[in-house]
């Protein structure tokens, strides 16, 4: 089957929908009980293309890290915590501080991770990024679907640089402007209604990372034809069922049985190819290591 094919099977229905409130629903059924908030995070992990990269890639960098001393990590805009509480998983020793301006993410996230034998590797607290008050140095910072909200990038990126230890490294993944948000022409509307933008370019959000004294070293585009059909299927259809009615819940796990195995190939497609386009962008950079 071609790309085009996959393309028009999970081709995309303009249907706008406020994201955040959905989200944050499932949030708060998932946090009734820990069996389900771990299913909840297994479930964003599995379906979400944008975690398989992040996932190894902090895998990467702070595996090559020396064990002289525990790793410090930010994790800048955390949302529910499945990524803190995935670093702190994987690596024992280190410590993690996550961040977000929504108190009742944070405490949610926290009444699930206390309760876990990683308590006491995350630190959390209220923190605007674009005044951020943590206090480095850390070895690595995440940004994981965060940018897109925040209208002052550059504010964020000089405060990157400054709590980062030199050397460290930050990982950023947000929609491009090649179609993120599920933006293609000028007169569509954002699938997702909180974005202050539909996405960046390669080159321009290099370009800002630079400015602000930071070196990109990597900067992929995801959700290229197969991530984005699968993207269509896995996330946003069930969301537009779950804008529609809460009924659908009962739904899904019949329609997650149908089309999960082709959505997860689609996904692995995704990670094997070198894509010239897609809807996401995935870049690393770090602090250079002579910086004082």
């Amino acid at each position: 089957m071609t790309a085009r094919a996959l393309a028009f099977l999970f081709r995309r229905a303009p249907c706008p929908m406020k994201y955040d409130p959905i989200k944050d629903r499932l949030g708060d059924l998932a946090s009734r009980h820990p069996l389900l908030q771990r299913l909840l995070f297994g479930l964003l992990n599995l379906l979400f293309l944008r975690a398989w990269y992040v996932r190894r890639a902090v895998r990467r960098l702070l595996g090559a890290l020396s064990n002289d001393r525990p790793a410090r990590v930010l994790d800048a805009g955390t949302g529910f915590g499945q990524y803190a509480y995935f670093v702190a998983r994987t690596f024992p020793t280190a410590q993690v501080r996550a961040v977000d301006v929504k108190q009742g993410y944070l405490e949610r996230a926290r009444a699930f991770v206390d309760q876990t034998p990683q308590a006491d590797q995350i630190d959390w607290a209220i923190d605007d990024l674009t005044d951020l008050q943590s206090e480095g140095p850390f070895d690595l910072i995440l940004a994981v679907d965060v940018m897109e909200h925040i209208p002052d990038d550059e504010a964020v990126f000089e405060h990157f640089e400054r709590v980062l230890r030199p050397g460290g490294h930050v990982i950023i993944n947000t929609p491009s402007d090649q179609g993120g948000s599920d933006v293609q022409d000028e007169d569509d509307e954002s699938f997702i209604g909180e974005h202050v933008r539909e996405g960046y370019g390669r080159a321009e959000l290099a370009e800002k990372l630079r400015a602000a004294g930071l070196e990109p070293v990597r900067g992929l585009y995801t959700y290229g034809p197969y991530g984005s059909a699968a993207w269509r299927g896995l996330i946003k259809w069930p969301m537009q069922m779950l804008g529609t009615t809460w009924a659908s819940l009962l739904v899904l796990p019949f329609y997650y049985a149908a089309v999960l195995p082709l959505g997860l190939l689609l996904n692995a497609t995704d990670m094997e190819c070198d894509n010239a386009r897609g809807t996401g962008l995935f870049m690393v950079a770090r602090r250079p290591p002579t910086a004082g």
